[in-house]
């Protein structure tokens, strides 16, 4: 069912090699960004071509005046994510208060490679350094394997001085490693999309492609909101409840969708004017990111995540995106299996970690035996009081 947008540009094929062609982003992607890429020169150079080999290249900590230098890189870099823009560094400080200390490494003026980390210190985690919380992805971006040791090297010596437990990299890539220990837990999926709404819908697998199909022949009607995120907040913290996991304070939604402005919307599967499933995503360059999604249980006979995903995907396809990135999953029952089903193509994140005052791999995820007993006394909290403490709680567990 076609959502009512206004219309689109459609970009030819995407270039990742040619940095700034924003003639190739679809107009929502551009729309977010262009302030970005056409606002006033920064305290320096803007300019992120790559200096001459033989200039130093110098690490320090971000200024306030690289902020629109910082997010030319990112958007120019081909492992560049919605996580690594300053809208994501704006909204965790808004929302939980983490101390940002963001790493550039320049040479001559320009921008080579950044690192955005924040400290968290809690009486669960004690005191570290993620690259990013709430993140999917992160990790350090790079002209130069020069450049990328050189803000490892600094992350390092970072994490020494503010004595962490241990520094958490959360590439997206390969290419973003630095030889560190890997953190094994997470992979992705992603899937090429296009104008062919037929040919989407013959990729996905059999008994998913059913279950679309079916949702297809119902009632089901998708409409986009691009400020209020209350109604999707109202169902995904029942979800979380039901999953015993803490809920968000309902201001991280709010912080998301007005710092990304048209990077960001909430899609809401309607039935007779009820909300039965919802989507927080981010659109990227020629990426779509579905990152917080939500249906109500009492209609999965309808089978509305399906009709919701597909029909982002079909939207996206048609209004210029060309891959969907499902995000990530541990290899456990859930949302692992949900997304496998999809046929796409599954990626392992190779998450790296500097540990400096532990000597063994965290593990603060649900599948921690530790948290078996707090997680089902969760999922008996009353819905009033379990969005009481969620907020409260959530900050533990970036």
């Amino acid at each position: 069912m076609p959502l009512n947008t206004p219309e689109i540009l459609h970009p030819t094929d995407w270039d990742l090699s040619a940095r700034f062609r924003t003639t190739n982003w679809p107009h929502s992607c551009l729309s977010g960004c262009v302030a970005i890429l056409e606002g006033p020169e920064s305290s320096e150079s803007t300019d992120v071509a790559a200096a001459p080999r033989t200039a130093p290249l110098v690490v320090r900590q971000f200024d306030e005046g690289d902020r629109q230098a910082w997010d030319r890189f990112v958007f120019g870099h081909p492992h560049g994510s919605p996580f690594h823009l300053m809208a994501w560094k704006k909204s965790i400080e808004e929302t939980f208060g983490y101390v940002p200390h963001y790493l550039v490494a320049a040479s001559q003026g320009r921008i080579q490679g950044v690192l955005p980390l924040f400290l968290v210190k809690n009486w669960l985690m004690g005191k570290v350094l993620i690259s990013s919380p709430f993140a999917v992805y992160g990790g350090i971006l790079a002209d130069s394997d020069q450049g990328r040791q050189a803000l490892c090297a600094e992350a390092r010596d970072l994490g020494e001085r503010l004595r962490v437990k241990y520094v958490e990299l959360r590439n997206g890539w390969e290419e973003q490693t630095s030889g560190l220990p890997r953190l094994n837990r997470y992979v992705t999926f992603t899937q090429s999309i296009g104008p062919d709404e037929g040919v989407i819908l013959e990729s996905i697998p059999r008994k998913t492609r059913a279950m679309v199909r079916k949702a297809l022949k119902s009632n089901l009607e998708c409409r986009r909101e691009f400020s209020d995120p209350s109604t999707f907040e109202d169902l995904y913290s029942r979800n979380l409840r039901k999953l015993g996991t803490p809920c968000f304070p309902p201001r991280h939604f709010q912080a998301l969708m007005k710092n990304f402005g048209d990077m960001a919307d909430v899609r809401e599967v309607r039935l007779g004017g009820k909300t039965v499933a919802a989507v927080l995503s981010f659109y990227f360059r020629d990426r779509i990111l579905p990152y917080y999604g939500a249906s109500d249980p009492q209609y999965n006979a309808l089978a509305p995540n399906n009709f919701m995903y597909y029909e982002l995907m079909r939207w996206g396809g048609q209004n210029g995106y060309r891959l969907f990135d499902f995000g990530r999953s541990k290899r456990v029952k859930g949302s692992y299996d949900f997304k496998s089903h999809w046929g796409m193509a599954e990626r392992e994140l190779p998450y790296e970690l500097i540990l400096i005052g532990r000597k063994e791999m965290p593990n603060y995820t649900p599948v921690n035996p530790i948290f078996r007993l707090p997680i089902l006394c969760w999922q008996r909290l009353p819905l009033p009081v379990a969005r009481l403490l969620g907020p409260r709680l959530i900050r533990f567990v970036p």
